[in-house]
């Protein structure tokens, strides 16, 4: 039975109205027209750098409004469908009324998160590295876990996945996973999860069963448009190449294939194995490197630890941004929210990580975060 009610599609409408103010609709719709026109006038390619940066801001503007504009339809469908079912006691009616408002409440926070990204940078896209950190082989383990965690999440969100660098261990796990994240908001979401990650379980490889406490580290960092230029001196880099350990068939495991690029001044090594080709592994390094060594600049002008990594710890108890505890109970918590779920499966094993992260942003920009489902 349906439990929708007149209050809660009233405050959808209040939510959309504060989402059109923060978005400054009227105004994006403006720029959205001036820069149609601009589009058609003669000799605008001319310029195909700026024509181009015209059009992703055209094309930026337009998927602002249309969401917008669906949004409104929707809350239009689902007070319908509530007003005649009240009227005519249809329980279908009521039932397509609460989907619809649901939906919409998604898609708001899609929204209201989009519109608290204000760099640039949050839009694109994000290369993610997870590195074990203290419990020795349990924490290869555990980066395994966040791994296939993260890679569900962003096949939640339609995201594609490149995987960068993901060496299996020796005995159990992964050395390590650096991957790249194509998708709307995917630097601007996935910053949420960049810290240490804390893991409370039985451990698999103790013949005594006894409990584990397990770290790895989270770093995400934003892939830098072309425009942004990171001097890199050749002559500062070492160049390895070996035979990769990774997936991709016969040619990749028989030929020197994996790159190792090492930047000497800082002492910055990236590696990437997983193409198929040197070719495609040293340009996907590269680009790995020209994002790392652009943070290591900004926090320096800055003097101080800049915002795209936050700050650096030790990857141990006391520094990490969300626990997961498998035994004595269930619980997954974010001690910076206290966002909390027992349901530890759907975000392991489903990915279901959007309450966490929406509530993060809530709390970064002041406000306070998403009620817990399970509090």
């Amino acid at each position: 039975m349906a439990e929708i009610t007149k209050a809660d599609l009233d405050q959808l409408g209040q939510r959309l109205t504060e989402v059109e103010g923060y978005l400054h609709m009227d105004d994006r719709r403006s720029t959205a027209a001036e820069l149609e026109r601009a589009s058609a006038e003669a000799g605008f390619w001319d310029d195909a750098d700026a024509a181009r940066k015209t059009m992703e801001r055209l094309s930026a503007a337009k998927s602002d409004i249309a969401g917008i504009d669906a949004a409104v339809a929707k809350l239009d469908d689902a007070n319908a469908a509530f007003e005649l079912g009240e009227e005519t006691g249809e329980e279908d009616l009521l039932d397509e009324a609460e989907r619809l408002a649901h939906e919409l409440s998604h898609d708001l926070t899609d929204l209201e998160l989009s519109s608290w990204f204000t760099d640039d940078l949050d839009h694109g896209d994000a290369i993610v590295t997870i590195t074990p950190g203290q419990g020795g082989l349990e924490a290869q383990d555990w980066c395994d876990m966040l791994f296939h965690m993260y890679l569900r999440y962003c096949e939640r969100r339609h995201w594609k996945v490149t995987v960068n660098d993901c060496p299996q261990a020796e005995v159990i796990g992964i050395d390590r996973a650096t991957f790249t994240v194509s998708g709307k908001d995917a630097y601007g979401m996935l910053r949420a999860e960049q810290g240490v990650h804390r893991l409370v379980r039985i451990s698999p490889t103790d013949a005594k069963k006894r409990r584990q406490t397990t770290f790895a580290g989270v770093e995400v960092l934003p892939v830098l448009p072309e425009d942004i230029e990171v001097e890199i001196d050749p002559s500062d880099l070492r160049i390895d190449v070996y035979h990769s350990s990774g997936p991709g068939g016969q040619g990749v495991n028989t030929t020197d294939s994996a790159v190792r690029i090492t930047h000497i001044p800082t002492n910055t090594v990236v590696t990437c194995q997983n193409e198929r080709s040197q070719i495609q592994n040293k340009a996907s390094a590269m680009q790995i490197l020209r994002a790392r060594l652009y943070e290591q600049e900004k926090a320096k002008r800055e003097a101080e630890l800049d915002e795209l990594r936050g700050p650096k710890h030790e990857i141990s108890f006391g520094n990490q941004i969300r626990n997961y505890v498998l035994y004595p109970f269930q619980l997954v918590k974010d001690p910076r929210t206290g966002v909390e779920t027992g349901n530890v499966d759907a975000v392991l094993k489903d990915g279901d990580l959007d309450e966490f992260i929406v509530a993060y942003h809530r709390w970064a920009v002041g406000g306070s975060p998403a009620p817990s489902a399970e509090s």
